[in-house]
């Protein structure tokens, strides 16, 4: 099945849209379920896309990164959060990077089996194919320990955790 240039368009954005609103919610509702309120009051702990959106990173670049033909980069607002505000403060950083990238293994996991299991139509079936693919990139993307991705985060709690039981040995 060939698709239009406008089904690509809906097949490429929206699960991109989907992604890093849930990757960034998730890291709302973990920090505030560790204690801080921050994302909370910004208004940040929602699935609304609206309130993610970067306008250079979440629309000028990935706009930009089509037009000429190379793969589609870009990133949505960071959701923020208060390390001092958390009830222990080295496991709710680390928990709270984490949620990030398991959202969007969740969502591939979930799409995947749907994918296994599929009763629906063809253009659905393509969809959560792109969906999955999308989720595990993203995953995978922001595991790479450079800041500011979570990767660097999750690498800084090991190495902090680890230097403080170094010192209180």
């Amino acid at each position: 099945m060939e698709l239009t240039y406008i089904q690509k368009i809906a097949v490429y954005a929206l699960p991109v849209i989907f992604a890093i609103t849930v990757h960034e919610a998730a890291h709302g509702f973990a920090a505030r379920f560790f204690g801080d309120m921050t994302a909370d009051r910004a208004g940040r702990i929602t699935l609304n896309p609206l309130k993610h959106i970067d306008p250079v990173g979440t629309i000028l670049l990935p706009a930009l990164t089509l037009l000429v033909g190379g793969i589609l980069f870009g990133w949505a607002k960071p959701v923020p959060f208060n390390p001092y505000n958390l009830k222990n403060r080295r496991s709710g950083e680390l928990l709270i990077a984490l949620a990030g990238p398991a959202s969007n293994l969740l969502i591939a996991l979930v799409f995947g089996t749907i994918i296994r299991f599929t009763l629906f139509s063809q253009t659905f079936l393509i969809l959560s194919v792109y969906i999955v693919i999308i989720n595990l990139s993203l995953a995978v993307f922001n595991l790479i320990p450079l800041p500011p991705l979570d990767g660097s985060k999750i690498i800084f709690c090991f190495f902090l955790c680890n230097y403080i039981k170094l010192i209180n040995w």
